[in-house]
């Protein structure tokens, strides 16, 4: 018989049962979709040729050029801020105290755990110090073993805490030695906790043997960091905690530094454009008071002035209580606006110069955010991801059609909302959201749009953060390994497991030097009506840009509901010089699934032809 063309649309198609889905794909990972056609996605190396490893969960991923054109990135963990720099990554997290020769050391014999003395420390479990001038070898632990940065292991009480020392005592000592002290600010955790009933909250709240009430859940949110620019200054927002700056220099060697006269607590903030406002969302009503935090309140400097928040009859400066929400989520510059998310609204806020600097407006309902870091602008079009469904604001807030959309809610773990991440990706027109599943704490999936094409994927790799290509060649990304105990780039005693990766994206064809599986998997389609069978006994495959052996499969079943059995020939290796394949493939329905796990292996699908004949039940 004659050769038939095997047609099949675009894009990844959930919503419909397998069977329902005839005519498209139905499953894939590690492929994207480009003109209509579905392709193995590019590989990823390490960032700079060599694998480097940074301290805690990378939530952002920052990268600008200075005044005379030198390339920066900064890179902002739960636990620490780095700046990158002329090929050396150094660590600029702020810091909070500092104690001059008050600090001393209790030891004990043979034991590398030290407590630290200092009264009123502030500290927490996981945070970093740094030791300097030590004196005295406390213990008999020489001076230059201390002389080192820190994470404090426990915190006793209020004035004591403990590190490990890379050298043991030689004899048990008390108050022993002096020191000066950095510390940086206070980590924070790289997963969320939401609890409820029993033992929730402050002890004494409530009564013995009662749940506490809704209203005294508690809440810890993963730290997120958001990164912006003030000209060439880099302006970093720990979400929900204090606001800090940091001026490129070329030895990297100063640290990021509150700014001024800032808002100490706020949920997001960023810097408006054309007039070089900085604007803090969700913050304090009285500067400097956390306690005084509205999570609806906007306040923005004076313009061409970031330490200036107090208005006067001489500045700028202002601020502004939303309304529709509980609380600003994130904030985003697009066209001719900067777009404000709540938990439940967007809105926007439009410069209008004096006497009311900005206008505010809004401009959906029912059409939350679902995390600070899940919403991206292209070209003036913002797309978003909401806890149950995908926008788009082009003018006009609408949902955008999703094919996925009830296999990414039904699996996403929205404990973890604080993590989705969104990136874009211009070379190949998407929008890529990375989430956690519903049995996981870290992000292990994605969900991807091609907005020009208006096509859906997804997939498992497992991406924190993503910036796109411009000051640099490629887009970089990271990889959060909670287990890991790899070096870092610099020295800290007493570590615990959390390292990021960072890695250049669409660069090659291989998982970071090994193979990366990718297969997709179209819906079943009628090869047959009725009682009446079909056999397919040969294909011609269409294969572009083929690199390596890739394999093909063809499962056969005779009704929607009976299981799938593999073709007698099953599975079908395709080499780049393959010119027809034999199958005996007989049945009604069949899927067609493409697979390769090759190094260096690649390639993009055409249009299949297959030889088709009729054929009886037995």
């Amino acid at each position: 018989m004659a050769l038939l063309r095997l047609f099949l649309k675009p894009g990844v198609d959930k919503q419909n049962t397998e069977y329902g889905a005839e005519g498209g794909w139905v499953d894939c990972d590690h492929v994207r979709f480009r003109y209509g056609l579905p392709e193995k996605m590019g590989g990823w190396k390490p960032f700079g040729d060599v694998a480097t490893y940074l301290v805690g969960a990378a939530s952002e991923i920052f990268t600008w050029n200075s005044l005379d054109g030198s390339p920066y990135a900064a890179i902002g963990t739960n636990k620490k801020v780095y700046a990158f720099y002329g090929g050396t990554w150094k660590d600029i997290t702020p810091i909070r105290r500092t104690v001059t020769g008050t600090i001393t050391f209790d030891t004990t014999d043979t034991l590398t755990r030290v407590v630290v003395n200092d009264t009123g420390h502030g500290a927490i479990a996981g945070a970093f110090v740094t030791f300097s001038n030590v004196t005295g070898n406390p213990g008999g632990i020489p001076n230059a073993s201390l002389n080192n940065e820190f994470e404090i292991i426990e915190v006793l009480n209020a004035n004591e805490y403990t590190i490990t020392s890379p050298t043991a005592a030689t004899s048990t000592a008390t108050a022993a030695g002096t020191a000066d002290a950095a510390y940086q600010i206070n980590t924070g955790s790289d997963k969320s906790f939401i609890d409820f009933g029993w033992g929730v909250g402050t002890w004494g709240l409530g009564t013995w043997g009662t749940p506490r009430t809704p209203s005294a859940a508690l809440q810890l949110l993963s730290q997120v960091w958001q990164f912006d620019n003030f000209g060439e200054k880099l302006i970093l927002q720990n979400v929900d905690g204090g606001i800090y700056e940091w001026t490129p220099t070329t030895s990297l060697a100063t640290r990021a530094t509150a700014i001024a006269n800032a808002p100490t607590k706020s949920k997001y903030a960023l810097v408006s454009t054309p007039d070089r406002h900085l604007i803090c969302f969700g913050t304090e009503a009285t500067i400097g008071t956390p306690a005084t935090q509205d999570p609806m309140f906007v306040r923005f400097a004076s313009q061409e002035d970031i330490n200036d928040f107090t208005p006067t009859a001489t500045n700028t400066a202002g601020g502004q209580r939303l309304t529709d929400g509980n609380e600003i989520i994130t904030a985003l510059r697009s066209r001719g606006q900067i777009l404000i998310w709540t938990d439940t609204s967007l809105h926007g806020m439009q410069y209008l110069g004096p006497p009311y600097t900005f206008g505010f407006q809004q401009l959906g309902a029912n059409c939350g955010v679902i995390g600070p870091h899940a919403s991206a602008d292209v070209n003036g079009v913002a797309y978003w991801m909401s806890k149950d469904a995908f926008f788009v604001f082009d003018g006009t807030v609408k949902k955008i059609p999703c094919t996925v959309q009830d296999y990414v809610y039904k699996d996403i773990n929205i404990v973890q909302a604080q993590k989705v991440h969104v990136g874009i990706n211009t070379q190949f027109n998407e929008v890529t959201w990375w989430y956690c599943s519903f049995t996981s704490d870290y992000i292990d999936r994605f969900v991807t749009y091609n907005y020009l094409e208006n096509v859906w994927s997804i997939g498992t790799m497992p991406r924190t953060a993503w910036t796109d290509i411009g000051t640099f060649e490629k887009p970089i990304a990271t990889q959060y390994d909670q287990d890991s105990m790899a070096s870092t780039i610099s020295t800290i005693y007493g570590l615990t497991a959390g390292r990021s990766i960072i890695y250049n994206q669409e660069d090659g064809v291989n998982a970071n030097g090994s193979a990366m599986n990718s297969y997709i998997y179209s819906g079943y389609f009628d090869i047959g009506d009725g009682d009446n069978m079909l056999l397919m006994s040969r294909f011609i495959p269409d294969f572009k840009n083929q690199v390596g052996n890739l394999t093909v499969r063809l499962l056969l079943r005779p009704y929607p509901q009976a299981s799938a059995s593999p073709s007698s020939l099953d599975p079908y290796v395709i080499t780049p010089t393959t010119e027809k394949v034999d199958t005996r493939a007989r049945g009604r329905q069949i899927q067609l699934r493409i697979e390769s796990n090759e190094v260096d292996g690649n390639w993009r699908f055409g249009t299949m032809r297959v030889d088709l004949q009729a054929d009886g039940l037995r």
